[in-house]
């Protein structure tokens, strides 16, 4: 990869023929989005707000969506349970929204509302506080109980850096994908499933947001890996990940440590396609991450609406291995817990 280009000054996403301005690279969302200056049918614009929320001493999660495809708009929780080493998810479809989700504009502040009568889910974001609210009867899970409810509320340090990153396709510059990931906000609620109730606390549970705006090509396939927790009492966390959309200018590769971002190049998943649950290794080409993941539950999913069409292995697990910081630090890392995944979609 050349040079990263690195954005340090608020600037308006996209120029008056639909084109990226600035394409690269931030630690803060400096970008100025507007649905209205993209140059493209509504079906093509892409849009959707995604929280992970990871317990892992408590061995469990939950991960809620909420997204605009301009086809299809979807809201969709799953509950994780990784001593099972299960997944149960309740999700609902609505046809044509082309983009009246209404989903904000603005990755700090806003509501993200998703109502149907299946499930209710609804994301409040003010002043560095990140409430979710979700409640659905519809929901079964692997031991029969019926029912899902709670609140979480992620708390973002306002001086925290997250990856942040807008890239065109070479294929066609007006295709372009603005994205942020939010990682290592302490996360504070409770859900109920059934009668069980299930506590997330600062001390041991976190959660990351994965916010996405866009002009997508219909095809494209993407590797993305994150963690969140705490090395021996301190903030840290990772993303890393790549496979669409031109990354010359940029990668969205960075590590977490105390609140501060240090920037990464390029990395690989090797993986076995016909098995995820096979040992993976992560290398990067400057060296300075390295990893062996240890898969526990592959969330596997597809999707087939003939138009729409998705095929998607979301892996948890362990990583063990050693990290390089900006300052020549080395992070070793040993059983930290995190996803790392490999989607296709045509859409």
């Amino acid at each position: 990869m050349g040079q990263q280009n690195q954005v340090i000054d608020p600037c308006d996403l996209l120029d008056k023929n639909g084109l990226l301005i600035n394409p690269g690279y931030a630690v803060n969302p400096y970008w100025r989005y507007d649905r209205k200056q993209i140059k493209a049918g509504w079906h093509r614009v892409k849009e959707w707000d995604y929280y992970s929320v990871i317990a892992p001493e408590s061995g469990y999660g939950i991960t809620f969506t909420i997204a605009d495809l301009g086809y299809i708009g979807m809201a969709a929780i799953c509950w994780l349970d990784f001593r099972k080493k299960t997944s149960c998810q309740i999700d609902t479809l609505s046809f044509l929204p082309m983009g009246r989700i209404g989903l904000p504009a603005t990755s700090d502040e806003g509501c993200s509302n998703f109502k149907s009568s299946k499930l209710n889910l609804r994301f409040d974001v003010s002043n560095g506080v990140r409430l979710l609210s979700f409640e659905t009867d519809k929901f079964v899970d692997d031991k029969g109980d019926k029912g899902l409810k709670g609140k979480i509320v992620l708390s973002q340090d306002q001086n925290m850096d997250s990856m942040v990153i807008a890239t065109s396709w070479k294929e066609n510059r007006n295709a372009f994908y603005y994205n942020r990931k939010i990682n290592c906000m302490p996360a504070k609620g409770r859900v109920t499933i059934g009668n069980t109730t299930y506590d997330f606390t600062p001390e041991t549970s976190f959660g990351g947001l994965d916010w996405g705006r866009g002009n997508w090509t219909y095809k494209n396939r993407w590797y993305w890996g994150s963690a969140s927790g705490l090395l021996e009492g301190d903030s840290f966390g990772w993303n890393i990940g790549y496979g669409f959309s031109d990354r010359s200018v940029a990668s969205e590769n960075m590590v977490f440590y105390k609140n501060k971002a240090h920037k990464l190049d390029e990395v690989i998943f090797h993986m076995n396609t016909n098995d995820y649950m096979q040992p993976w290794k992560i290398t990067s080409n400057d060296n300075r991450f390295e990893m062996d993941f240890v898969p526990l539950l592959d969330r596997q999913s597809s999707l087939d609406l003939k138009l729409i069409k998705s095929v998607q292995h979301q892996v948890f697990g362990h990583f063990t291995g050693r990290i390089l910081l900006d300052d020549g630090t080395v992070l070793k890392v040993k059983d930290f817990f995190g996803f790392a995944e490999d989607v296709l979609n045509w859409w």
